[in-house]
């Protein structure tokens, strides 16, 4: 099984999004028995909280349910449970990569860097914006999705 962990910066909007429409991509691909997906915070203040109302509205804007997760912090022994530990910006990369341990390096990468056509390196973090932001996280997160699911057929389900 391919375990894939997305990761921001409290768990309730980037990192959710991602697991939620990366699941349901998974899932419509009927891929969901091989692939394994997760997502979690750098910091602990959400720990238990579910995805933050804004996103879970965009989100369901387009028939994706974020409703069931829950925010957790990511953990340095994520390196050894998942195959991609992806970073939602280049703070979160920098965060992960401080507590990643050496063999584990490959793991970690920038999440967008699946979505080269995107043009952005980073998925900007909505929280203190409108509800515009919402919409465009989930554009990026639906590009980079299928970028890694396009990276994971070729790497593990070959």
């Amino acid at each position: 099984m391919v375990k894939v962990l997305f990761v921001c910066t409290g768990n309730i909007c980037r990192s959710p999004t991602a697991e939620g429409v990366f699941r349901a991509l998974v899932d419509k691909e009927g891929l969901s028995d091989k692939i394994l997906i997760d997502s979690a915070g750098m910091g602990n203040w959400h720990v238990g909280e579910s995805p933050d109302p804004r996103s879970q509205e965009a989100a369901k804007q387009r028939g994706i349910d974020l409703s069931p997760i829950r925010a957790r912090q990511v953990a340095r022994s994520d390196f050894a449970t998942f195959d991609y530990v992806l970073a939602m910006d280049n703070r979160n990369y920098r965060e992960l990569e401080a507590i990643c341990p050496f063999e584990a390096e490959n793991k970690l990468s920038m999440f967008l860097a699946f979505a080269p056509e995107a043009g952005k390196s980073e998925v900007p973090d909505p929280y203190y914006g409108g509800a515009n932001g919402f919409d465009h996280v989930l554009d990026l997160i639906e590009e980079g999705s299928k970028g890694l699911l396009a990276d994971i057929r070729v790497k593990h389900l070959t």
